[in-house]
């Protein structure tokens, strides 16, 4: 691995050939790989696990968190050829094959992780391919990095589907209103387990491509809707934005991760790029309204900043680890958006109660609409 700033860590691959570049970030998460992996927010990044043992339980056909690997290459200090686990069906090197991505091992990876701390985030560039050093240096020179890039384009659907019962179901045809609770996901690379989490809430989920408008969100007839979390920088994702403020006061929103992001651009205030993110599954956020401590699963390189919210927003989370701002309530636009995956997949579910929170408002919407 070559670093923008010209430092070299050796190492070996046990998947994949060739070279691959993008921002280098770490995860602390001791578990979790393969929601990681399929995670579309990854999405032109190379990740560094700091756990030092890495694919011991093997990949297996629940745990994926979309239809492919998202990420551009994976970095660990010992990777386990020999996973084991009744649920694996292969092992995360034949998962990065199949996907054609890198896994590199035998990496220090502690000392990787302390110069990404002290540097921050930095491009770099994968390669087993080391006799070419001139050449992977002028490609990494060359890649521009994530700042001020619309990454999502490269990672939301196609076309509208319906979630129902883990399946992606086509065309998304809205029919007649029932009982349940419908709601419409913008698409920014969502996860599955956030249409999981609102199906076992009893609720109808329809999914839109991120840059569908606000008329055609409204021709579902949702009683809510919901910004799914995604890859790079909210700034040039104008289409997104200028959806959401155009739907804010109509129907109730929540945000996540960088729907949170966008939430906030569309309501007036302004993100920034973090020195190296928050990326884990072990992220200690303070829940202001309550005084509750949360554990909770991160993601994200960018973040909302405090003092340039409207003057209507209620700041109710925080993250205790470097005091950023990691949820947001917008009372006279009936939204709310926090920074971290209240979904986990991986992590902890300290912060479920979320998407409950969300559905008391949904049915409040309905009570008043009907």
């Amino acid at each position: 691995m070559l670093l923008e700033d010209g430092t070299v860590f050796p190492g070996r691959a046990f998947a994949g050939d060739g070279d691959v570049v993008g921002e280098v970030v770490f995860n602390t998460a001791m578990t979790g790989y393969q929601e990681v992996l399929t995670d579309p927010s990854y999405k032109e990044q190379i990740l560094v696990m700091t756990y030092p043992l890495i694919g011991t339980y093997g990949i297996n056909e629940e745990d994926a968190e979309s239809r492919g690997i998202h990420l551009e290459g994976i970095v660990v200090r010992e990777y386990q050829h020999r996973p084991s686990s009744w649920r694996s069906r292969k092992t995360l090197g034949d998962y990065l094959e199949e996907h054609g991505r890198i896994g590199v091992e035998g990496i220090d990876t502690r000392a990787l992780t302390r110069r990404l701390r002290t540097r921050g985030s930095m491009r770099g560039i994968v390669s087993t391919r080391v006799e070419r050093m001139g050449e992977l240096r002028e490609r990494l020179d060359a890649y521009p990095g994530l700042v001020g890039r619309d990454i999502v384009s490269a990672v939301t659907g196609a076309k509208p589907f319906v979630w129902k019962k883990g399946a992606i179901l086509h065309p998304a045809v809205a029919g007649a209103k029932g009982d349940a609770l419908r709601v419409v996901v913008q698409d920014c690379g969502v996860k599955y387990n956030i249409l999981r989490s609102l199906e076992a809430l009893g609720c109808e989920v329809f999914v839109v491509p991120s840059k569908t408008g606000p008329e055609e969100i409204l021709s579902y007839g949702p009683d809510g809707v919901m910004l799914s979390n995604g890859p790079g920088d909210p700034e040039p994702l104008k289409a997104e934005i200028e959806t959401v403020r155009a739907l804010a006061g109509r129907l109730p929103i929540f945000g996540i991760c960088l729907g949170h992001q966008i939430l906030g651009q569309a309501l007036g205030a302004r993100t920034e790029k973090l020195k190296f993110g928050h990326h884990g599954a072990n992220q200690p956020v303070k829940n202001l309204l309550s005084g509750r401590v949360e554990i909770t699963s991160q993601n994200h390189g960018f973040v909302v900043v405090a003092q340039t919210l409207p003057p209507d927003a209620q700041v109710t989370h925080v993250n205790l680890n470097d005091g950023t701002l990691e949820g947001i309530r917008y009372p006279s636009h009936n939204a709310f958006s926090v920074q971290y995956h209240p979904e986990a997949a991986p992590g902890p579910h300290d912060a479920g109660y979320l998407f409950g929170e969300f559905l008391a408002m949904l049915r409040e919407h309905r009570k008043k609409a009907a």
